[in-house]
């Protein structure tokens, strides 16, 4: 009688076309738990938004408005990209994230396509996906990520991008807006310095995180993007005065009209060209519309033609307010002067200069009138030298008008107030050298 072979357990390849563990197995439970991690991850991303004063994100959509590239310099994981984010979905636009530094120059300045006869058709730059994609949809967000760690030669390839709004043969539709983003270059992963051609090109802002801010969005609620709302009766004014201001600005000083700066690293920043004072002119109009405050419009201004050319801008602008000096000499009683003593300082000058340019008596005595104003509503100390200058102008014949009596014991304790303050001063100096020995 044949024996048998005894039995022996082999394990066998799963067959990959078993039904799905039941429920309660170890694959099932796995599975569910997973599904759970998911509901959480869903919790957990779920926030909403507040509308919450942020002059930074103000600065970004009135930029974004006027249809001009933005680019935003950050350290690593401060919330550029999420701003972006959050940016798109409010205004209702399809956002396209392009990284720079992982591109060719030919992505950007298109493939050539050799068609059927070349010699007659020439060979056409193909625009990539994305850019297809936006021209469809006709609207969008272009984004540009990581712009610091494109090499020159892909930033080289982006400049007609930025400026002309076109990739090969293909053209950009008006609804589209580019934002960029970037590092400074000792955080960015192998960082280059932008191009001056580049650079030029943007209005530069600086993104850093708010305390309040980044506390309260983690607790689920983040500041509300908008668009700016525009005063569509204040368009003409507006346009007038950002012309007004950059051209006086302008003709006063030429060499700000085109300054490279001589350092590489502030090359790849904001500088002064006719091409960022355009973009300059068209952000004061835009905030002058939408009544942005003077925080918003110095780092929009500041972004575009540096820093030192946007705060002589921005003092040109505060004096473009500034009461005409003829206005107030032809009523002093009824004239107002400025709460700021820097412009109140200025009114006053200028008050003093006009009298100069055209000496009469009664504008002379318009002038102490105003002087004596000046020290009953505030510092005396800013009539000491309009007061001065205008006692130098008066003529033989001219008799001191009485108001100067109320002047004279201000202006007097003013300065006596002054040399006190300079011989203690002098007194401390004396004593540290002293203690010094």
């Amino acid at each position: 009688m044949p024996t048998c072979a005894p039995l022996t357990l082999v394990d066998t390849p799963a067959d990959p076309f078993a039904p799905e563990s039941a429920p309660g197995s170890a694959a099932g439970t796995e599975t569910a738990q997973l599904d759970v991690a998911g509901d959480l991850l869903t919790l957990l991303r779920h926030s909403t938004t507040e509308p919450r004063p942020d002059d930074q994100l103000e600065a970004l959509t009135l930029a974004v408005a006027a249809d001009l590239p933005v680019l935003l310099w950050g350290e690593p994981g401060i919330g550029k990209t999420a701003a972006l984010t959050q940016l798109a979905a409010s205004l209702d636009l399809p956002l396209t994230t392009v990284i720079a530094s992982v591109h060719e120059p030919s992505d950007f300045s298109g493939l050539p396509v050799v068609g059927d006869d070349p010699a007659e058709q020439g060979v056409p730059m193909a625009p990539p996906d994305w850019a297809v994609r936006l021209v469809r949809a006709g609207k969008g967000l272009l984004f540009l990520d990581e712009l610091s760690t494109a090499p020159p030669a892909v930033q080289a390839a982006l400049l007609r991008l930025v400026l002309e709004r076109r990739i090969g043969s293909l053209q950009l539709p008006r609804g589209v807006r580019i934002v960029a983003a970037a590092n400074p270059r000792g955080s960015a992963a192998d960082g280059w310095e932008l191009s001056p051609p580049l650079a030029n090109r943007f209005v530069h802002l600086q993104w850093v995180h708010d305390h309040e801010v980044v506390v309260r969005g983690l607790g689920g609620t983040w500041p509300r993007a908008t668009m700016p709302r525009l005063d569509p009766e204040r368009l003409p004014e507006a346009v007038d005065f950002a012309r007004r201001a950059v051209c006086g600005l302008l003709a006063a000083r030429p060499t700000l009209v085109h300054r490279l700066p001589s350092g590489e690293t502030r090359r790849g920043g904001p500088w002064p060209s006719p091409r960022s004072w355009d973009m300059t002119l068209t952000l004061i109009a835009f905030a002058t519309a939408a009544g942005s405050s003077r925080d918003v419009l110095s780092q929009l201004v500041r972004g575009t033609v540096g820093d030192g050319p946007g705060l002589e801008l921005l003092a040109s602008l505060d004096r473009l307010d500034l009461p005409d000096p003829e206005t107030l000499l032809a009523d002093p009683a009824g004239a107002e002067l400025p709460e700021r003593g820097d412009l109140r300082q200025a009114v006053l000058d200028g008050v003093v200069a006009a009298v100069r340019a055209r000496p009469e008596r009664s504008r002379w005595d318009a002038a102490w009138e105003l002087l004596v104003k000046a020290v009953e509503t505030g510092a005396p100390d800013l009539v000491v030298v309009p007061a001065t200058t205008l006692a130098t102008l008066r003529q033989e014949d001219w008799d001191v008008p009485a108001s100067i009596e109320s002047l004279a014991g201000a202006v007097g304790l003013s300065r006596r107030a002054d040399q006190a303050a300079e011989r203690t001063a002098a007194r401390l100096a004396e004593a540290a050298a002293r203690a010094g020995r």
